[in-house]
């Protein structure tokens, strides 16, 4: 956990120093909160080999991407079901990696 947070409040520094210069990635943006947490469940699943890492870090990039392009407008985001979307899919990587190393523990 210590590892992901310093990786991705690093991640949220270099994001933000581009968000001086381009707005839609300033550092209280959603798009870049999302962003860097997707850059520290990548590095903490390389490190780490977390495995609701591999299910949270795509989640958090794809998350991060539609906020952004909704920040340009580019895009509409029904953010309702955003958010609720976004925990559903971070308890259901827990729940995943309780189930698997529970086994792999076993086998």
């Amino acid at each position: 956990m210590c590892y992901w947070l310093v990786v991705a409040l690093i991640a949220w520094g270099g994001i933000a120093l581009i968000g001086m210069y381009w707005r839609p990635l300033r550092a209280s943006s959603a798009a870049t909160i999302f962003l860097a947490m997707a850059i520290g469940c990548f590095a903490n699943w390389l490190r780490n080999r977390t495995f609701h890492c591999v299910i949270a870090g795509p989640l958090f990039l794809i998350v991060g991407f539609l906020l952004l392009l909704s920040e340009l407008n580019a895009i509409q985001v029904n953010r309702e079901w955003l958010w609720p979307t976004v925990l559903i899919g971070i308890g259901v990587a827990y729940l995943l990696e309780m189930r698997y190393a529970r086994h792999s523990a076993k086998g």
